[in-house]
């Protein structure tokens, strides 16, 4: 299959997945909404980061290899699992705390902007590189785009850029649209209840992760 031609089918199908349910989905709506727009920013980039990497990796064969042995995948379930449900504990910590002592409660200040900065671009890079969906997603979907007789690597990695831009324009499109209820959804009582329901979520999506079969 020519790689040009293949594009009309390759983009829908792409943000078909995009915008289906999942664990980068609900990590990214909860930032947005108790962040905003300018909070969801560093998740989805450390989203995207990861689906790239594990374009890369397909691209390189190296994804093949884990989802082929029985305990690479095991272990990667078994990582994507615990990173889902520390997330979600994590979240509904913050709600018990707020719940308990609500003015202490607050944004974090200039000086630890960078610091927070990167560590919400690492949790959105771990949360993806711990997906063991998106190594099958890259696997099974990608090859049927790439020439028989092209560059694998190189095609894969094009692929991937593609994806990745597609992706993180709808991602901070719907950043964009949650955070529009601002004020309103950074209230205590009401951060509160997205704590709780986010983190049940994530909670949620951790346990299927954990005894999904292949």
């Amino acid at each position: 299959m020519d790689l040009v031609s293949s594009l009309p089918a390759f983009v829908p199908a792409v943000v078909l997945m995009s915008v289906s349910p999942g664990p980068a989905m609900a990590f990214a709506i909860r930032r947005s909404a108790l962040r905003g727009t300018g909070g969801a920013v560093p998740v989805v980039l450390g989203l995207e980061a990861g689906l790239y990497v594990w374009a890369l990796l397909a691209g390189a064969g190296f994804a093949a290899l884990v989802t082929a042995s029985e305990v690479a995948y095991l272990v990667l379930h078994g990582v994507g699992a615990a990173v889902l449900l520390g997330l979600g504990i994590q979240a509904w910590r913050t709600a018990w705390r707020e719940g308990r002592h609500p003015d202490t409660v607050g944004e974090p200040g200039p000086s630890s902007g960078h610091r927070h900065w990167w560590t919400a671009f690492g949790e959105g890079l771990l949360v993806q590189l711990a997906n063991p969906k998106a190594a099958v997603l890259v696997i099974a979907f990608y090859p049927q785009f790439v020439p028989v007789d092209g560059p694998v690597f190189a095609t894969t990695a094009l692929l991937g850029l593609l994806q990745v831009g597609l992706e993180t324009g709808l991602y901070l499109a719907l950043a964009a649209g949650v955070a529009r209820a601002g004020s309103w959804s950074r209230r205590p009582r009401i951060r509160r209840r997205l704590e709780t329901v986010s983190g049940t979520v994530l909670v949620a999506l951790g346990l299927r992760v954990a005894f999904a079969s292949r």
